[in-house]
């Protein structure tokens, strides 16, 4: 969809870069997103104290509500997962909501952006499983039954790779429709008029879509780290 619009882009026109810009804006807000979440996170460990101030406070919550969410679902041998499990639904979270600001493109309204998160958790997921595994990670795919191993394989290889069409159109999809719904409200009303309900919906649908992608990663990386049966 094209935007009317975009702060980003034109500095990249200003800088010399617009031919880029126009032709991977979604790349470029996804820059724009990292440097964002790690300007935020420098800025909030920098500025630590026993008696936390109000921007601590919210990271100490956000955090630790993951963390714990994660402890609750795998155990404690799933803490170590935490990091990237907390990346991937901070980035997404982030990228979805910015595309509710004028001027700014979510990133996970393109394709190429949220295949490259479910890449991610495919390929780790598996990393998972042989580090917990070894070897043995094979038998996750072969099924209880020798004689059938070879039909249990094929299908299992074909689970995998859905998860990552599952994982990358879902988002794409909703983030995409609400995308489309903005730009004509926007069109027909203004975007000083746009009703605050559907602002309201963009913010819990952007939230949702970043909760239901990480609890996936968890399920599929809680499944990797179980022993096959």
């Amino acid at each position: 969809m094209e935007h009317p619009y975009l702060y980003l882009i034109k500095l990249m026109e200003f800088i010399g870069l617009g031919d880029y810009a126009h032709a991977y804006p979604h790349l470029f807000y996804s820059w724009f997103v990292m440097l964002l979440l790690i300007g935020l996170g420098a800025a909030a460990v920098k500025s630590i104290k026993l008696v936390p101030g109000p921007m601590q406070n919210v990271f100490e919550v956000i955090i630790s509500g993951m963390e714990e969410f994660i402890v609750d679902l795998t155990g404690e041998e799933g803490r170590w997962l935490f990091p990237i499990l907390a990346t991937v639904f901070l980035f997404i979270a982030t990228c979805n909501l910015i595309g509710l600001i004028p001027g700014f493109l979510p990133p996970t309204a393109s394709l190429n952006t949220t295949l490259s998160c479910a890449l991610v958790v495919v390929v780790f997921t598996h990393i998972i499983g042989i580090k917990c595994h070894g070897a043995k990670y094979i038998k996750h795919f072969l099924g209880p039954i020798w004689w059938l191993a070879p039909l249990l394989f094929i299908i299992e290889i074909i689970g995998h790779l859905a998860r990552i069409m599952s994982l990358s159109i879902r988002l794409f999809g909703n983030m995409m429709g609400h995308e489309l719904v903005l730009f004509i409200l926007f069109l027909l009303a203004g975007a000083f008029f746009a009703p605050l309900p559907i602002m309201a919906m963009g913010i819990f649908v952007a939230i949702v879509q970043a909760f239901v992608f990480f609890l996936l990663s968890i399920m599929y990386f809680q499944g990797a780290m179980e022993h096959a049966h």
